[in-house]
């Protein structure tokens, strides 16, 4: 289902947050829940990963995560201020369940996979990765990636490079 990469870099983070008491929450759009399911893979994935929303939709969007209509009817759901606002929605939304002390990451990922959907502005392998963390007073971090290939491919690449950008979280 994944590849020996993809599987190798989620056994890798999920130890590395099991360690520093880490917990994960994921926004995703453009990879469908494919970043959790990665995640979730690995044995011991329960003491990291709390879950996370696929929030393909604008609708979606709006109400299970609080992106703001006008960030959505001014940027796109294509942006680096859907992913920052998707990031902080899912964090906010976990967050609650867990006391102060808690450090808590949550990602997410909004991008045009293809084939269709894309433009001259927003053309298709366009991705977004947001980040935001409630030990850095509730920060997001936002990222723009260009990749190629087919949909599979953009997918495959936006996993790793969200794995990739876990592995470097530091407290």
């Amino acid at each position: 289902m994944f590849s020996a990469e993809i599987l190798q870099k989620s056994e890798q983070v999920i130890h590395l947050f099991n360690k520093e008491g880490i917990k994960i929450v994921t926004a995703e759009s453009c990879t469908g829940g494919l970043i959790s399911g990665a995640l979730t893979a690995i044995a011991g994935s329960s003491n990291v990963v709390e879950g996370g929303y696929v929030t393909y939709s604008n609708e979606k969007k709006m109400a299970d995560l609080g992106v703001r209509p006008t960030t959505l009817e001014n940027h796109g759901a294509v942006s680096l201020q859907t992913a920052a606002e998707m990031a902080m929605g899912a964090l906010e939304r976990v967050k609650k369940y867990h006391n102060e002390a808690a450090k808590i990451i949550s990602l997410s990922v909004t991008g045009i996979a293809g084939p269709a959907g894309g433009s001259k502005e927003k053309p298709v392998g366009l991705v977004y990765i947001g980040f935001a963390f409630n030990w850095d007073s509730d920060q997001t971090k936002t990222q723009e990636f260009n990749f190629t290939g087919d949909r599979n491919s953009i997918r495959e690449q936006t996993i790793l490079a969200v794995l990739d950008l876990l592995a470097k979280v530091r407290i």
